[in-house]
């Protein structure tokens, strides 16, 4: 787990250049219209909605920008139909990959997916074939050198946490997704940065790769992630810091 969420750090660096070029704020607002189109337009009776409008706002998202993806979801203004397709995988080294992915064009979205795994030596396989690797959970990453480890459990705990983890420099904080809003405020309220609040799909096992291998997955990684189409990729893998470090460069 400690490289998942390694990646993920790596990868909130990269969204700076995503949000520069647009790419981001139009992910964000996908997102934000399928939550309404599902869940209703008010983001007090639908989570899901607040997590995507919450996540918006972290990342600078104008207000108009995220109230016009609302009425699209919500059909007060003509907007494009997006579904939701999840992709299941392996990469390099038996990795299972998880994809969630919104699109108004599921058969054009699969080609491309499809090509991406091949391009990179993996495989996209049937449903089912990897989804029992992982738990939906909420993820909050916090560097361990800005608070003392008693003062952030309590927090956490207090909040609703199953569990902190000390992982090298920084602490993993697990819990349920319902519970991500209560401990990002608990934090907050405790004068706590966070460097990660994310609802994700954790793996139950992990493997390892390294070398070669370990660089063809994590660009296979990359190239998921940075799919438009793409919302989120999770994956079971370890590899070296120092690989992590040197494509987290290159990305």
């Amino acid at each position: 787990m400690a490289g998942h969420s390694k990646w993920h750090n790596i990868r909130v660096r990269k969204m700076r250049q995503d949000l520069l070029r647009g790419r981001l704020f139009s992910k964000l607002a996908r997102e934000i219209t399928v939550a309404a189109r599902l869940g209703g337009g008010d983001p007090d009776s639908n989570p899901r909605l607040r997590a995507a409008i919450d996540r918006a706002k972290e990342h600078g998202m104008p207000m108009d920008n995220i109230e016009r993806a609302i009425k699209k979801g919500t059909g007060e203004i003509e907007g494009e139909q997006y579904e939701e397709v999840i992709y299941e995988g392996y990469g390099p080294g038996g990795v299972a990959i998880l994809i969630e992915a919104l699109t108004d064009n599921r058969n054009r979205t699969t080609s491309e997916i499809r090509r991406l795994f091949q391009k990179h030596g993996g495989s996209l396989s049937e449903a089912g074939s990897v989804a029992w690797v992982f738990e939906k959970k909420a993820l909050v990453v916090v560097d361990a050198n800005v608070v003392d480890e008693d003062t952030l459990i309590a927090c956490a705990l207090d909040a609703g946490a199953d569990d902190v983890q000390r992982k090298d420099e920084t602490y993993e904080i697990i819990a349920e997704p319902k519970q991500l809003q209560a401990i990002k405020t608990a934090l907050e309220q405790n004068g706590i940065p966070y460097q990660l609040a994310t609802i994700t799909n954790l793996p139950k096992t992990v493997v390892r790769v390294e070398g070669e291998e370990a660089r063809r997955l994590l660009a296979l990684l990359r190239d998921l992630e940075d799919h438009d189409d793409v919302q989120n990729v999770s994956a079971n893998f370890d590899v070296p810091d120092e690989i992590l470090e040197e494509m987290g460069e290159a990305a």
